[in-house]
C-alpha cells in the first residue's frame, strides 16, 4: 500500500510539474530567431541561376497561404535544364498559419498529381541526405516533375505528420514552431529519369543555403 501511495503522489507532482511547464512556455511566448528575409535568397546556387524576377502571389492567394515570409522564382543551368523553387516560411504555427500541402493546393488549381513516391536529397555541401516526397503533376498538356519536403529547426522530412509530430515537441522543447515548406518544380520534357535527376540535382544545391532563411 506504500508503494502505491508512493507511486500516486509522483504522478501528482510529475503532472503539477508538466502544467508548470506548459503554463510557462505558454506566458512566455514564442521564441524568436534571427533570420534573412527570403528575398535575400542567392540568385546563383551551385551553377544555377535566377531567371527573371520572382514571382509574386496576389492578395487572395497570400491571404490563403498566410506565410511570414515567401520566395518563388526560376533558375536556369545554362544548358536548358530549368527549375522553379517555392519556399513559404512561417514564423509560428500556433495561431492556426501553417504550410499549406501541394496535395491540397494543387489538385483545387486543377493539376492531377500521379506517381507518388520518395526520392533522397543529398545536399551539395555533404550533410546528411534526407527524403523528399516525389510527384508527376500534370495540367491538360503540361507535365511536371514536383519535389517537396518540410524543413525548419534544424531537420528535413518528407512526412507532413512527422513534421507536425517535432513541431509539437519542438514546442515544448525549444518554444518554437517556425518552419517552412520548400517545393522544386522541373518540367518533364524527356524522360521521367531525367527530370528526377535535373530535380534533385537542383534540390542538393538549394538545401545548404535554407539555414540564414529558415534557421535551424
Amino acid at each position: 500500500m506504500k508503494s502505491q501511495g508512493r507511486y500516486f503522489w509522483a504522478m501528482v507532482a510529475l503532472l503539477v510539474a508538466g502544467g508548470a511547464v506548459v503554463n510557462f512556455w505558454a506566458a512566455a511566448g514564442e521564441a524568436r530567431v534571427p533570420r534573412r528575409a527570403l528575398v535575400e535568397f542567392p540568385a546563383e546556387v551551385g551553377g544555377w541561376r535566377q531567371a527573371g524576377p520572382d514571382a509574386r502571389f496576389d492578395a487572395a492567394t497570400e491571404a490563403v497561404l498566410r506565410a511570414d515570409d515567401y520566395v518563388s522564382r526560376d533558375y536556369d543551368l545554362g544548358d536548358g535544364r530549368t527549375a522553379s523553387l517555392y519556399v513559404g516560411y512561417y514564423s509560428t504555427q500556433r495561431a492556426g498559419a501553417t504550410y499549406h500541402s501541394p496535395l491540397n493546393c494543387l489538385p483545387g488549381s486543377g493539376w492531377e498529381l500521379n506517381e507518388p513516391a520518395t526520392v533522397e536529397i543529398k545536399p551539395a555541401n555533404g550533410a546528411s541526405a534526407f527524403a523528399a516526397n516525389r510527384y508527376v503533376i500534370q495540367h491538360g498538356g503540361e507535365r511536371q516533375l514536383m519535389i517537396y519536403w518540410y524543413q525548419g529547426r534544424g531537420r528535413a522530412v518528407a512526412s507532413e505528420y512527422t513534421d507536425k509530430l517535432y513541431t509539437v515537441l519542438d514546442s515544448i522543447r525549444l518554444r518554437r514552431s517556425d518552419g517552412a515548406m520548400v517545393r522544386v518544380l522541373v518540367p518533364v520534357r524527356g524522360s521521367e529519369g531525367e527530370a528526377i535527376e535535373t530535380a534533385a540535382q537542383f534540390a542538393a544545391q538549394v538545401a545548404p543555403n535554407l539555414a540564414p532563411y529558415v534557421p535551424n
